[in-house]
């Protein structure tokens, strides 16, 4: 028996009887002997994170105990944080929630759409976010395309767009048209070809909420080329002035000569 397999049996006595040392001195203790686990066995290491889960300890000491659960990679592990997550409340439940994330398992990662639906916001977004570190861009999608909610559809573009879904922001585009937040997350995504339709959006938006969307997105893309077209084409002063602060923003080499041009009354 190795001397990191010692210690994590060692966690049974740790966890589940009174020390009488100091409170900060026990609870460093039990975490030591909790990580340990990490080197068990799943099925030597499960019982006692279950202890800990249900026993009367810190958040701390939980919240890593549902680490070592997202680590063990066994149905019986991922199911148990799956129930945590649907049984629990506040802090250690978007904890277990993000931790389905982390583990990965497939199975438990579909289950968090019915979380999803019926949770608060910060169910929500934990859910969002487990599947941001499971890179599962295809929940997302399906959360984004199936909801009637602002909020919701701007939250899931907005982590699509981190994740470069590049395929899913496209599909989203042709179904629902397009939003400030999904031009926004167009341009985050690093899509060369939604970047270069930027110019063409901005152009032909019928609000100016979708032209500042638009022109957002350009200096996110570091899109100067695009900008700078723009400004050109530009038959209104207001845009013009608009445009070459965005210009100015993006420090582009191009724009001193502009505003030299513009102080002596040429365009």
């Amino acid at each position: 028996m190795n001397n990191s397999f010692k210690l994590a049996m060692v966690a049974t006595l740790l966890l589940l009887t009174t020390s009488s040392l100091a409170q900060t001195d026990d609870e460093d203790f039990r975490m030591t002997a909790l990580e340990a686990l990490i080197a068990a066995p799943p099925e030597r290491a499960l019982p006692i994170v279950e202890k800990v889960l249900a026993g009367n300890h810190s958040t701390d000491l939980k919240e890593r105990a549902l680490f070592i659960l997202s680590q063990m990679e066994t149905p019986e592990s991922q199911a148990q944080l799956l129930a945590f997550a649907n049984d629990s409340q506040g802090g250690l439940q978007t904890e277990a929630i993000r931790m389905i994330g982390i583990g990965g398992d497939k199975e438990a990662l579909a289950s968090l759409g019915q979380l999803y639906r019926g949770g608060d916001a910060n169910v929500r977004e934990a859910v969002l976010e487990a599947y941001l570190i499971a890179d599962d861009a295809a929940a997302i999608f399906e959360i984004a395309a199936n909801t009637d909610d602002e909020e919701e559809f701007e939250d899931a573009v907005e982590m699509l767009g981190a994740m470069g879904a590049n395929e899913q922001l496209r599909e989203l585009r042709g179904r629902n048209g397009l939003s400030e937040s999904l031009i926004l997350a167009l341009a985050i995504s690093g899509d060369a070809e939604a970047v270069n339709d930027l110019v063409s959006i901005y152009q032909d938006a019928e609000t100016e909420e979708i032209k500042d969307s638009a022109l957002e997105g350009l200096m996110i893309a570091g899109h100067d080329e695009g900008m700078l077209q723009l400004y050109r084409s530009a038959g209104d002063a207001a845009d013009k002035r608009q445009i070459l602060e965005y210009l100015v923003m993006m420090d582009n080499e191009a724009v001193w000569d502009l505003i030299d041009s513009a102080l002596e009354g040429s365009n």
